[in-house]
Parts: structure tokens; sequence; C-alpha cells
């Protein structure tokens, strides 16, 4: 079997909650190992439920196989030990509001002079540069600033937030993207570097079709429901038992969709002949369509297209996952047995690599405890000797 691809990568995590442990736990997944930095409190996320015996899912979905060190960078002798950590790592990821790392005096400039190879990626909410640099951020506040909200929901009705949390999310897959970027530049140039995510970057990012459509014709983009923008039929429907989603993404699927529904007639209508045309005149095709839907079962009309090769989906309930054969057979849901809570399902890693077996994706390890790895990192990374150690944890404990 072949390593992971990032193999030997290591990764000092100084994050919480969200956008940076989705980073670190993403390099995790491609084999980094992790060293998760705490306060002596832990991470904030800990308190989020819900809980099992304690034990806080929502910390163990995102933590899952990391390394919790105790690290109170507060004192001089937290700061001086989380320096020798960053001498013996490979990528720092931190998500503080721009400034707080340079006032402890850990800051990009500070510590690249202690490891010049560092790769240091800083998630925030604006960047660390521009004029809202200094401001605190969550997620509904960059998916509002970043117009997805605006586009979000059902039309005329009051602004809907996604229902992931995609502002803190996206943010950290770009940092991971960023992170993986720059330790293979390292090997071109051998210099680190800094790595920069913002979060309302990352959901501009994503806009496509709508910084494009008002770009192109000034016109703002509106929330659609299930509809797509410039594609026709691309929404979802109401059936005799629930709702299906329709994907026609070129004419000849609109046609395939036609017969299934036994309306032929429509492939002689001028206003259907195209996709343009069909995306003009959507207020008075899509009520053909539905009509004819509600007259049976998700089911049989899945079964129907999905033979005619007609991209089409049930609207599934999170519960549905569970039983999903495809989910399955990706291993997108795998099991974690945590200390005090037993086992769980959790999101597997959506990145499947030839060279690494399946089979180490089936099942991770699972969260730390607070510092529970503490005195291995400094006797084994750090070169303490273990009454040095015991000295530290006894003073961070106190």
């Amino acid at each position: 079997m072949s390593e992971k691809a990032l193999k030997g990568i290591k990764v000092l995590d100084f994050t919480s909650v969200l956008a940076g442990p989705y980073c670190s736990m993403m390099l995790g997944n491609m084999g980094a190992e992790i060293y998760k930095v705490e306060k002596p409190q832990g991470d904030d996320s800990r308190a989020f439920g819900p809980h099992v015996n304690g034990v806080s899912t929502y910390f163990l979905s995102l933590n899952r196989g990391k390394k919790s060190i105790v690290c109170d960078t507060r004192t001089d002798q937290g700061k001086e030990m989380f320096k020798r950590l960053v001498a013996e790592v490979d990528v720092l990821v931190e998500n503080l509001k721009p400034g707080a790392m340079e006032r402890m005096g850990l800051g990009y400039e500070t510590l690249k002079e202690i490891n010049p190879k560092l790769i240091y990626v800083a998630v925030s909410g604006f960047g660390h540069s521009g004029p809202y640099s200094p401001r605190a951020s969550y997620d509904l506040i960059v998916q509002a600033m970043g117009g997805i909200i605006s586009i979000t929901g059902k039309p005329g009705e009051p602004p809907v937030r996604v229902g992931a949390s995609i502002g803190d999310i996206m943010a950290g897959m770009f940092a991971a993207f960023g992170t993986v970027s720059a330790i293979y530049q390292r090997e071109i140039s051998g210099k680190g570097q800094k790595v920069d995510v913002a979060m309302l970057d990352s959901q501009v990012a994503m806009l496509e079709n709508a910084v494009a459509k008002y770009s192109a014709n000034g016109i703002v983009p509106q929330p659609m429901g299930l509809r797509h923008p410039v594609i026709t039929p691309f929404d979802g429907f109401e059936t005799q038992d629930g709702h299906i989603i329709i994907a026609c993404g070129n004419d000849r699927l609109f046609q395939a969709l036609c017969e299934v529904l036994e309306l032929g007639e429509l492939l002689q209508d001028e206003r259907f002949l195209t996709n343009p045309k069909r995306t003009e005149h959507v207020d008075e095709l899509t009520p053909l369509i539905a009509q004819k839907l509600k007259m049976n079962t998700t089911a049989h009309w899945t079964e129907k297209l999905l033979a005619k090769n007609v991209p089409c989906a049930p609207i599934n309930t999170i519960d549905k996952l569970f039983e999903d054969p495809q989910i399955a057979a990706r291993n997108m849901l795998v099991e974690v047995e945590q200390l005090n809570a037993g086992k769980f399902k959790i999101a597997g890693n959506p990145v499947k690599m030839s060279l690494v077996d399946a089979a180490d994706e089936v099942s991770h390890d699972p969260a730390p405890e607070i510092g529970v790895h503490t005195q291995e990192v400094l006797t084994d990374l750090l070169g303490y000797s273990a009454e040095e150690a015991e000295a530290y944890i006894r003073s961070v404990q106190s």
C-alpha cells in the first residue's frame, strides 16, 4: 500500500471552531500529521452541541485524528514552546483576527526567522489587507456580504442563509488548496511563504454565473428557488408523494424528458426548441412539466427518467444518506469510536486517490481529549525530558 500524499508533512493547527479546523482536517485526510494547539480550556467548539456523555460531536467531526497539545500563548513559557514547535513543522494554520498573532509576538515575520521554510496559512474573515481587515467575522456575516444570501431562497421571500456553513467551509477548502500549492512551490524554491485566505473572498469566488450575469448585462441576480438561471428545465418539481430534481442540460435531454412525460407536443413548440428559448419562456414551460409530474410518485419518475439517462434525483433528507448505496460505496460516512461517547458516523474524505488503499477511508481515529498528546509531543518532537514535560503540564493545569 502506498502512503498518502502528504505523509511526512507536519502541521501546527492553531485554529478553532470551523474554517481553520476544516483546513487542517483536509490536510490530515491527505496524510499530514496535525498537531492541534489548544488553550487550557480547549477549542471553543468543544462546547458546541450536540453532546454525548460530555463529548462534542461538532468538535469530533472536524478534529478526528489530530494530536492535541495544550499551550497557553498568553505566557512567556507558552510562547517559547510555540516557537519551538514552529521550528519543527512544515505548516502553521491560524484563524485569528489579523494582527492578533503579531500582538503575541508570533506573527509571520517573526516566525519565518525561526523557520524560513514555514508555510504560514492565515484564514480570517476579510484577509490581511483592505479596509475591512480588522473586523471580526462569522459565517453568516460573509454569506451576507459576499452576495450568496441575495441569490438564495424563493423569489419575493425574505433572505435565507445557505443551510451549511459555506462561509467557513469554503475558506477552509481554499486554505487547504493554498497550503498544498505552497508546499509544491517550496519544493522548487526552497522557501516558505504566507498564504492569506479570506472568508469574504471565498464567497465571491463561488458566485460564478451571478458575477458573469451582472458584468455582462447589469442585471442584479435575484433568488430563484431551485431553478437554474440559464438552463431550462433545471429545477425542482412536486410529485405525488414528494419532490424531484430534474436537470436537462441540453436539447437531447429535454427531448428525452418530453418522451417520458408524454409531452411530445412541446418538441414542436417554437418557444421550447432551444435552451435560450426555454429559459426565456420558463414561466410557460414549468407548469406544463409540473402538472405531469404530480400524477405519479418520485420513485416512479426517477426510475423512468434514469432509464432515459435524464439527470434527476429525489431531494434527500439527511437520514437518507445513511442508507444510500452510493454514499456507502464511496466511504463518505465513516465510523469513529470516540472515548466516552461510543461509535459515530461522520463525513468521510471526498478526495479519492488511486495510490491509497480505499480501505483506509472506511474509519478514522477519534478526536483528541484536551492536551492528551502534550507529553508525547514535548518529548518526541521537542526533546523535553520526561520531567520537564510533566512540569510543563502541571503548570498549564494549575
